[in-house]
């Protein structure tokens, strides 16, 4: 009996040559479906497009480190770095203009600034080229992340920059450190998959490269060359700076404005002359730091005995003195200088000494303390009217620009190595306005220059007491040059009503004790006040 599905004999039979040709025909004909149709999909396949039996060109772009679901992984995190690297640096742009809670920085805060942008610039590169690992990448990474890690190390283990940049700058040089080793092993992650995805897809691992890869490979080595030595610059700043934190201040550094920050405060003299009523010289420098302008001057008027006791202050910011939280006007200098005076047990009377810009800042420490301040000596001073030209916003640009860049040490690094600057230079001297520190005080003077200060000095002249001795020395180069000037200058001898003297010394310059008629003039008014109060 035959059944249905043909007999036995039939079901052993060996299939004929026609029946053979048709399977070969089906299985060719099956071959050309797509693979994923009949698989199940991983990681690779569901990425890949329909192809045919046999291995891939190099060139097709199925050929991809990306099909790897640990590589994308990689990339992703990379990405999210980025984002928040950015939003840091966002924060820490927006904290040198107005400081949040508990992220002031004692130190300038550009160098915050400095190694998140290396960051941001590191992980981007990183990004673009992602897909095209080279040795040349991993080595300049490497590298960079060495360097990193050395000014880590220098942040930390060095007490005053430890101080001064507290933990957003060990926080940003450490995340800086950590991308750059993350660059390196994403670099090596990337080419592991890339070989094994090249050893399935064609075969073998390809070793030669295209135009295209020739062309990214030798644009980020140039980048990363360039970071590399930005990153030397960094590091060799940062060791100048662990050098300068060695110098001795003169004298204290007091804590002010509920500890955020320091102040330096020198006094010379028996204090027990103080103690006994007679007045003590309170010093106000001018733009520059007292100790490198009106210090030799004022040290040599005490060894002559015309100034028996006086104290001078560095503004914060200024030598030995940290910075203050942004915004911080002249009178917010001022309270410090209170508070430091304070604490050092200083009760007066004085006598404010004041040249230049600072005259401003004397003239509302005198206004708010008027039953201890006796008299005012004014040093070629700066009218308020002039405080535009200290807040012009082209003036801040220029300043902000500058304190970006100093961390790099452009001018610092070669005085130090080539000029023979010093300590003393750097911190207080010839190259003080090149510090950080300095630039970010007097950016944050020019931004509240015409607004708080400009208020705050109204304010004292309305309230100045009008017993107050005055005298007011001018420079006669600045009197005959501008007629503008020479009208402020009168017009200064007016904020009280008791003018002792008005000189204007005929060859001065604007620093007055630049000139030995100057020198003269200032020791001869000063000793008056002394033997007179």
């Amino acid at each position: 009996m035959v059944s249905l599905w043909g007999s036995k004999d039939q079901a052993d039979k060996p299939a004929s040559n026609t029946e053979r040709e048709a399977d070969t025909n089906g299985e060719a004909s099956h071959s050309t479906r797509p693979r994923h149709s009949e698989e199940h999909a991983d990681e690779r396949t569901r990425l890949l497009p329909p192809r045919q039996e046999g291995y891939l060109e190099p060139d097709d772009p199925a050929v991809s480190p990306y099909n790897l679901w640990s590589v994308r992984a990689i990339r992703f995190f990379a990405v999210a770095f980025l984002a928040i690297t950015f939003l840091w640096w966002v924060l820490l742009l927006v904290s040198i203009f107005v400081s949040p809670p508990g992220m002031h920085s004692r130190g300038s805060g550009f160098f915050d600034v400095s190694y998140t942008t290396l960051t941001a610039g590191n992980l981007l590169i990183g990004i673009l080229f992602f897909s095209i690992p080279s040795k040349a990448l991993e080595i300049t990474s490497m590298a960079v992340a060495l360097l990193l890690l050395v000014d880590t190390i220098i942040i930390a283990a060095v007490t005053q920059l430890r101080f001064e940049e507290g933990w957003v700058g060990i926080a940003s040089a450490l995340w800086a450190t950590l991308m750059a080793i993350y660059i390196v092993i994403a670099n090596r992650v990337v080419a592991w998959g890339k070989r094994e995805e090249e050893e399935r897809l064609t075969g073998r691992h390809e070793t030669r490269r295209s135009l295209r890869e020739w062309c990214a490979v030798f644009t980020y080595t140039v980048i990363m060359v360039v970071i590399i030595v930005v990153t030397v610059l960094l590091t060799g700043s940062l060791i100048l700076r662990a050098r300068d934190s060695s110098l001795e201040a003169p004298g204290d550094k007091w804590f002010v404005d509920d500890g955020k920050y320091r102040v330096h405060l020198s006094c010379r003299g028996n204090q027990t002359y103080a103690e006994e009523g007679y007045p003590t010289v309170i010093i106000e420098a001018g733009a520059e730091p007292y100790e490198g302008t009106l210090g030799p001057f004022f040290n040599g008027a005490y060894v002559n005995g015309t100034i028996p006791r006086y104290c001078y202050w560095d503004r914060p910011g200024l030598a030995f003195s940290d910075n203050a939280p942004s915004p911080h006007s002249a009178g917010m200098s001022v309270d410090a200088l209170s508070e430091a005076l304070a604490q050092a047990g200083e009760l007066g009377p004085y006598i404010l000494v004041s040249a230049d810009i600072g005259s401003i800042y004397s003239r509302i420490f005198s206004s708010r303390h008027n039953s201890e301040v006796k008299a005012l000596v004014l040093i070629d001073p700066l009218h308020e009217d002039y405080l535009w030209e200290v807040g012009k916003p082209s003036r801040g640009f220029l300043l902000w620009a500058w304190g970006i860049i100093s961390p790099l040490g452009i001018q610092r690094l070669p005085g130090a190595l080539l000029n023979g600057r010093t300590r003393e230079d750097r911190v207080w001297g010839i190259s003080a306005y090149q510090s950080g520190r300095y630039i970010k005080a007097k950016l944050q003077e020019a931004l509240v220059a015409t607004s708080l200060t400009r208020t705050e000095i109204g304010q004292a002249r309305n309230i100045q007491e009008k017993n107050v001795s005055l005298v007011v020395i001018s420079s006669g180069i600045q009197y005959r040059r501008n007629s503008d000037w020479a009208e402020k200058q009168e017009a200064m001898t007016k904020i009280t009503n008791n003018l002792v003297a008005w000189d204007v010394v005929k060859h001065a310059p604007h620093n007055v004790w630049e000139s030995f008629e100057g020198r003269k003039t200032i020791e001869s008014r000063i000793g008056q006040l002394v033997r007179d109060i």
